[in-house]
């Protein structure tokens, strides 16, 4: 198996992922709710597994258009750059979920955010020291009962604990087919909605890149939000600003921002104790 790179930064008695930052000492077998246990990637191989999950539902479920070298698996620039977490059944050594966290130094080291390709982030360059990104988020389809989610929340609030970092961003996806039929009447319709009980202050919005075209789509079905998004929202997400287009990913993308002290009482037992 190939070892990551040597992180960035000196590393803690405690700390291991390759950005430099702390992981908890029981890393690498955290139990997660059921049978699942939770661990950050110390080797390429670990990595690869994630990335062909994701292609598994991106490409596979969603219909995305990936570039990518490796067949069968979702991989970009920014992977080498990021800490991978995953969640494995325990009886399979399977995973089954995953995020990647592009933490400061990193971004700095790769010259950007992903979420800087789709919006201009001109208003959160006083964020930045500290905050962290978000992205590739999926789960395996016979495991989308929440269990694995959480489980990645978990880890993932630790992690911002540990290294007092206080705020996360990311892309949240919607998806483009709707009813069988390719439209962005769904994401106009969910960010309708989002845009008048979860908008950001002024100070914080964003514009994207290549806007969904919002005002020509029909912005008034009924429907939800995805899980995952009305996930964020619970735990205290507020949203940036109008979606992108993604034609790649066949999504369109809602920019999102979650601060760890407005993680609501009832998550913050949960997660963090206390």
């Amino acid at each position: 198996m190939n070892e990551l790179p040597n992180p960035t930064l000196p590393l803690s008695p405690v700390s291991l992922p390759r950005g430099s930052l702390h992981r908890p000492a029981a890393d690498a077998a955290a139990p997660g709710p059921g049978p699942v246990a939770v661990a950050w990637a110390r080797h390429q191989d670990e990595v690869r597994q994630a990335q062909r999950l994701r292609f598994q539902v991106f490409a596979g479920e969603m219909g995305a258009r990936l570039d990518t070298w490796l067949p069968g698996h979702d991989v970009d620039l920014f992977d080498d750059y990021c800490e991978h977490l995953l969640v494995r059944e325990t009886g399979t050594g399977q995973v089954i979920g995953t995020y990647r966290v592009l933490t400061p130094a990193q971004a700095r080291r790769v010259g950007s955010f992903y979420s800087d390709t789709e919006f201009d982030l001109t208003r959160l360059r006083q964020l930045r020291g500290r905050m962290v990104e978000l992205g590739r988020s999926c789960v395996h389809p016979q495991h989308r009962h929440g269990g694995v989610i959480l489980a990645l929340w978990g880890a993932l609030f630790e992690f911002m604990v540990r290294n007092r970092l206080d705020t996360m961003i990311g892309c949240a996806s919607i998806p483009m087919l709707h009813e069988g039929a390719v439209s962005g009447d769904m994401a106009a319709s969910i960010w309708a909605q989002l845009q008048r009980t979860h908008l950001a202050p002024i100070e914080l919005q964003v514009r994207p890149r290549l806007p969904l075209p919002v005002e020509r789509l029909d912005a008034s079905l009924p429907v939800e939000p995805p899980a995952l998004i009305k996930g964020y929202l619970r735990l205290g997400a507020k949203v940036l600003g109008a979606p992108a287009w993604d034609p790649d990913f066949n999504t369109a993308d809602l920019p999102m921002l979650m601060r760890v002290g407005d993680l609501p009482a009832r998550y913050h037992r949960h997660f963090l104790g206390g």
